[in-house]
């Protein structure tokens, strides 16, 4: 029997490290792994909170306009060695992002609704965003 590959994990600080570029330190070692990951010479995943968290960081506190966040993100989820299963749903959730003024949490909600994936909420921004949902 096959032992399936190691994936790796990301987590939000290394994608910011790597973004920022604002570490002497951390900086050059996340750069070496991304550049692995987008070389598909390691897999890795990158998870829906990990995906939020970075836009808000990036957002909140560093300022950093809605477009240049979901055009950076976007990049990375497009490296070939990224392997989720939701890539798609989550570039959708970040071009929702950039092309609206909606919160990032509810855009995951809307890329991810589906007629068997019903978003049930009062916010108004699911209309918006023409997720699938229902009211209560």
């Amino acid at each position: 029997m096959k032992l399936p590959k190691k994936v790796y994990l990301i987590d939000t600080n290394i994608i910011l490290r790597f973004l920022l570029k604002d570490h002497p330190e951390l900086g050059p070692k996340t750069t070496a792994f991304m550049s692995k990951v987008a070389n598909r010479t390691i897999k890795a995943e990158i998870l829906d909170i990990v995906t939020v968290e970075c836009v808000y960081v990036m957002e909140k506190f560093y300022r950093i306009p809605k477009e240049k966040i979901s055009e950076k993100l976007s990049k990375i989820l497009n490296f070939s060695g990224i392997v989720n299963s939701n890539r798609s749903e989550l570039l959708q959730a970040l071009l929702k992002f950039e092309t609206s003024n909606v919160d990032i949490v509810d855009c995951v909600f809307a890329a991810i609704s589906s007629s068997s994936r019903v978003v049930v909420s009062f916010d108004k921004d699911m209309l918006k965003l023409k997720a699938v949902t229902e009211t209560l």
